[in-house]
């Protein structure tokens, strides 16, 4: 949350030119509050584990937040039972005459597929190109990240020879960035997957800056300089445990998986995983909610207006 001061104490001008969000007293006197409206796509196998896993790094706010879950189509997922689904999912027809303050899409497990390909791709170049009238910011995990660069900007992912997974270190690029705001230089995040965007490919959109980025993982977090788009290509959310189920999963499968990096203790399967970004990815979310989402919708959220890539 922003620090309330003073309209004329000389501070401000200082706080201003560091790019730490400080708000003038007039400037609060004339702020009205509500709850914010979020909607979470839930595109991953497994809908309750990735609702926990989200809703964890949600709930480190004061603000009050509405959460709606949406699916992408009428499909019941093998791991998630029909019940779970009626219950508690909402179809998009019943909700795209709603505006959000903030949207989240997961990732999902179709790194090898072409997008043309997704059997649901018309209804997810709906979805964004909806997020872009009806939305204050949307964050992309993962594929969608990928999925969204595509759509939005013609980037295209290259497969990996071999599949991104591990925990991985990250170099902070844009310091002053407010979704940045108290991470430290370096910071560890988790991945898996097999596309990569190249990050010349990142720099050669107009308005889009690259914020946080690793040797080994590539970019890691970028965002448009409006703050209405933001691409995560890894797993803030990600449980101590998720990317141990994958490996055995991968193994029983047949896969022959590489060892996740820089996870397991003395990188041995049998040990426990070293956890070292659980506090990033809280970090994350709620610097997306308080400076991307919070301090730039509007009140009145039929205010929103299209975006334009």
């Amino acid at each position: 949350m922003p620090i309330k001061i003073p309209s004329d104490l000389p501070a401000l001008d200082v706080l201003l030119q560091e790019n730490i969000f400080a708000m003038d007293s007039n400037r609060a006197a004339s702020q009205n509050i509500r709850p914010l409206e979020v909607g979470i796509l839930n595109l991953m196998p497994n809908k309750i584990e990735t609702e926990i896993q989200i809703l964890r790094l949600l709930s480190n706010t004061p603000i009050q937040i509405n959460v709606d879950l949406i699916r992408i189509d009428e499909t019941t997922p093998k791991n998630t039972p029909k019940s779970h689904m009626d219950a508690f999912y909402h179809e998009f027809s019943e909700v795209s005459d709603k505006n959000y303050d903030g949207w989240i899409v997961t990732g999902a497990p179709l790194g090898l597929l072409e997008y043309e390909d997704v059997k649901y791709w018309d209804k997810m170049t709906e979805l964004l190109d909806w997020a872009q009238e009806n939305v204050q910011s949307t964050i992309f995990l993962c594929w969608a990240a990928h999925a969204a660069m595509y759509h939005f900007y013609g980037v295209q992912r290259q497969l990996r020879t071999n599949k991104l997974s591990g925990v991985f270190e990250h170099d902070v690029v844009q310091a002053n960035d407010e979704l940045m705001r108290g991470f430290d230089p370096r910071f560890w995040a988790p991945h898996s997957r097999v596309g990569e965007i190249l990050l010349e490919d990142y720099e050669k959109v107009p308005g889009l800056k690259v914020l946080a980025q690793s040797d080994l993982a590539g970019t890691y977090i970028s965002a448009t300089d409006d703050r209405r788009l933001v691409f995560v290509t890894g797993h803030p959310e990600y449980d101590p445990n998720t990317l141990a189920l994958e490996y055995e999963r991968d193994l029983e499968a047949g896969l022959e998986p590489v060892v996740p990096s820089n996870y397991f203790t003395n990188n041995d399967p049998s040990q426990e995983p070293i956890v070292r970004w659980k506090s990033h990815g809280s970090l994350l979310l709620t610097n997306w909610l308080n400076y991307y989402v919070y301090q730039n919708t509007p009140y009145d959220l039929s205010t929103l207006r299209r975006r334009e890539c």
